[in-house]
């Protein structure tokens, strides 16, 4: 029997992606996640039966074995997409399908692109998500001149920090589905995460107030039973995880680590994700330019920073680790990992937020009184940490900052003003090219980014806190960044006249700007209705996209030169004229202007959004229509 109220959504209603189309079990194919609830209790963490290969803590003396064994994979399945990508960049005087193929027989090595999300809360999140729709193939029309999808696909690593983290872990828990999936989604289709219309202080829809608190309460205390430190960090963390893994009971047993197990990921059909933390060392209360950056990625936790220079494999990071090693005698441990967790401790700055639950009509008694005695225990001046047992204890005291104590301390990955994910991508090992730095921050008093970020990654970078990292190019102060309009359009920082050798990949910075709508919206406003949600995504879009190309019709050829912009150094290829241009246009020349700048209150770029967003939203392909109309028919 046909059913027709299906048919119907597939011409009206949401139009971007028609998932409803598709019969329950064809739906299901699409949202089988990434990663798994393979923890052995829930949220508790608890024994598990070692590997034939008992875990150890590797030296951080060159990439993971995981890592290298992973990247040839993943360049040869970002081959297409590049060549789709610079295809339709149409970089005259440069055949750019050949080139690459070209590289790719050379064995030269393409282009390494990279993606950092910003933090900066629910605003972060949803600019940067913008910018991934804007990236991403799958969207609808994002391979239409003036758009940019595949960009995301040509990717070999996405990182996020803070908010950033959110969506990058949301999107890998959700088997990297696409932005555009969840926020066209009806009934049944993903529909039910990232509804930030209810704040994340009341619970999602559908779940009481009461059980959700007590389902907050008995996670967490189930993990303080089982002997573990638990911090405000943890009930943010499985807050967190009921707007990003799954509203009906926050994922409890959903771990990080399990991405690693998961068939596409082995063969590298998405980006390698990697989410950032800090290190706060006992007794440290403010976090110095210099302090150790952890970074979180499916197979290992640790740093390449001089203050540890070590990974223990995430799985087993809850394991009786002395010295390097589990002893003989020692139990293997899993479950610490929790994906909310690991996002929870990248957003660690706010737990002061959550600390509103006080205010909240209908919070349970016990659960007050349970964060009340977890912030006594840890002190005030410590509420933003998040405690994990500490798989470095012991190990190579004469380097590790925090080798005698059994407790990890890691805060919220911007509290040291590197608000961008870039330093994993500064790894010189990791060969990346150009970073595309989406920058959601809130810098200025009207809440837009000024360049804070990338001048504290600069900074870090001048002081040669890691000798294992590439040089950060070059940027300008803050005031600067304003007065010369960098943090309203993108900039390229780290160009080269081709007299001088790159030391570093090229960083494409994208700020936050209005293009469309006023997204400017404080960093711990924790509720938006789905109107605002998907008007701040759209504008991420359009700061991505450049409004689809309308403020520059050359933006997607800039686009394809800024990736192609190391490359063309390493083969000596002569630079195309249209990339020449670019980079005229697009390149911070090392100009300047200190003076203090008024108070900056952008005007929107673009005009018509409204009656644009429309018609944009109403086009959908006839092939796409009939398809889905046929196959309805055919079931």
């Amino acid at each position: 029997m046909i059913n027709i109220s299906r048919i119907l959504v597939c011409f009206v209603g949401y139009l971007m992606i028609p998932a409803s189309c598709f019969p329950p079990d064809i739906q299901a194919l699409s949202i089988l996640e990434r990663a798994a609830p393979v923890a052995p209790d829930g949220y508790t963490p608890a024994v598990v039966s070692c590997p034939a290969h008992r875990p150890t803590i590797r030296a951080a003396t060159g990439l993971s074995t995981n890592e290298t064994d992973w990247l040839p994979l993943r360049t040869n399945n970002t081959v297409q997409a590049m060549k789709d990508v610079l295809s339709r960049a149409n970089i005259s005087g440069l055949d750019t399908g050949r080139y690459i193929d070209n590289l790719t027989n050379a064995g030269t090595g393409l282009p390494r692109v990279a993606i950092a999300i910003s933090g900066g809360g629910y605003r972060a999140l949803m600019n940067g998500a913008g910018a991934l729709a804007a990236f991403d193939n799958r969207s609808t029309n994002a391979t239409e001149t003036g758009h940019l999808g595949g960009l995301l696909q040509s990717a070999t690593y996405l990182s996020g920090l803070s908010g950033g983290s959110w969506l990058v872990g949301s999107l890998y828990v959700q088997n990297f589905t696409s932005v555009e999936s969840i926020i066209s989604a009806t009934d049944g289709f993903l529909s039910t995460i990232w509804q930030f219309d209810h704040s994340i202080l009341n619970g999602p829809d559908g779940l009481s107030i009461t059980k959700y608190y007590r389902q907050l309460f008995d996670d967490v205390d189930g993990k303080r039973d089982a002997g573990f430190n638990t911090t405000i960090t943890d009930y943010w963390g499985r807050a967190l995880s009921y707007q990003l893994v799954d509203p009906s009971d926050g994922g409890p047993a959903f771990t990080f680590s399990s991405i690693s197990n998961d068939t596409d990921f082995t063969s590298a059909q998405a980006p390698l994700p990697l989410i950032v933390a800090i290190e706060r060392t006992s007794g440290q209360l403010q976090i110095a330019s210099n302090s150790t950056i952890f970074e979180f990625n499916p197979w290992e936790m640790g740093s390449y920073d001089p203050g540890l220079e070590a990974f223990a494999p995430l799985q087993f990071v809850g394991s009786n680790f002395t010295n390097g090693s589990i002893p003989r005698n020692g139990s293997c441990i899993a479950g610490v990992d929790n994906a909310g967790f690991v996002m929870g401790t990248s957003s660690s700055l706010f737990n002061q937020a959550f600390l509103q639950i006080g205010r909240v009509e209908g919070v349970p008694e016990f659960l007050i009184s349970a964060i009340n005695a977890t912030l006594a225990n840890v002190g005030t001046e410590n509420r933003d940490i998040a405690n994990w047992p500490n798989p470095f204890f012991r190990y190579n005291s004469s380097g590790n900052l925090n080798a005698n104590s059994t407790v990890l301390a890691l805060v919220d990955g911007g509290e040291d003003l590197q608000n961008i994910p870039l330093h994993p991508l500064l790894l010189a090992e990791r060969e990346v090219d150009v970073v595309f730095a989406v920058d959601g921050s809130a810098d200025t008093a009207t809440l837009w980014p000024n360049g804070t970020a990338m001048v504290a990654t600069f900074n870090r970078s001048e002081a040669r806190v890691s000798s294992n990292d590439s040089r950060f190019p070059d940027v300008p102060d803050q005031n600067t960044f304003v007065n010369l309009g960098l943090n309203q359009r993108p900039t390229f920082f780290g160009c080269t006249n081709g007299s001088n050798t790159p030391r570093g990949p090229l960083i494409v910075y994208m700020p936050n700007a209005p293009y469309s709508f006023q997204s400017n919206v404080s960093t711990f406003d924790l509720e938006y209705s789905i109107e605002e949600r998907n008007q701040i995504i759209q504008n991420g879009y359009n700061m991505a996209t450049m409004g689809n190309g309308t403020v520059d019709s050359n933006w997607p050829a800039c686009i394809g030169c800024a990736i192609l912009a190391r490359s063309l150094v390493r083969t000596r290829t002569r630079v195309p004229s249209k990339c020449a241009d670019c980079f005229a246009r697009y390149c911070w020349n090392g100009t300047t202007n200190n003076t203090l700048p008024n108070t900056y209150e952008p005007a929107q770029i673009l005009a018509n959004t409204t009656e644009q967003s429309t018609s944009s939203a109403a086009r959908i392909s006839g092939t796409l229509l009939l398809g889905c109309f046929a196959f309805m028919l055919a079931i």
